[in-house]
């Protein structure tokens, strides 16, 4: 079975076997993510610009905290505005994609592959791989999980070590084991937060004019 053949089993979300495809990403990769886990990245890019050239996308405004660890990187996709706090693992045996404006909080995973549930099976060494889309405007809290397969709307709010198995509906916050919509976003929250940031405007003109 060639390289290619196996790849597209691997992107369709069937069985495969991850030796028959093991590249350059990977080696790519790791040694990047070793040389930026080890730098001094708060007054040196060197290692994580890097770092980026490994990513599917990696905008100029990219924040990274190390430690990080991805498995390719190529078939990760990070949209403008992107920040994640240190701790960050993504496991891209399919494609991880991030809409805009996206902050996650510390040790997070995202986990696109996955094993069956069939212990026979498993020692084949097979493994399946789905994607996880992400959407714009996200707040993902620390010690999230992130499971394959899942999409996640926009404007969405996703509780400090919740683990998400199925798809959140954009405009709601959601949290738990396993993670379940609490509520919707509505517009007392827009008001309520926008008062917050009149609030600040007022004391910085304040400070200002001292």
């Amino acid at each position: 079975m060639s390289y290619e053949s196996e790849r597209k089993r691997l992107l369709e979300g069937k069985l495969y076997c991850p030796f028959k495809i093991l590249d350059d990403t990977w080696n790519d990769v790791h040694k990047a993510q070793k040389e930026f886990n080890e730098s001094e990245f708060w007054h040196d890019n060197t290692a994580f610009e890097k770092l980026k050239k490994c990513f599917g996308s990696a905008p100029d405004d990219l924040v990274l905290i190390a430690p990080v660890y991805f498995n390719h990187g190529d078939k990760v996709f990070f949209g403008k505005h992107f920040f994640a706090n240190a701790g960050l693992t993504i496991l891209d045996e399919n494609e991880v994609r991030f809409g805009n404006d996206v902050m996650l909080g510390p040790n997070c995973n995202i986990l696109a592959a996955s094993h069956p549930t069939d212990a026979v099976i498993r020692r084949e060494a097979l493994v399946y791989a789905l994607p996880v889309t992400i959407g714009n405007d996200v707040w993902i809290g620390g010690n999230v999980t992130i499971n394959q397969g899942v999409t996640i709307g926009d404007e969405v709010i996703i509780g400090s070590g919740s683990v998400v198995t199925k798809d959140i509906p954009s405009h709601t916050i959601a949290a738990g084991n396993p993670c379940k919509v609490i509520r919707e976003l509505t517009d007392e929250d827009k008001k309520y937060w926008e008062d917050q940031l009149k609030e600040y405007q007022d004391y910085c003109k304040e400070e200002e004019s001292k």
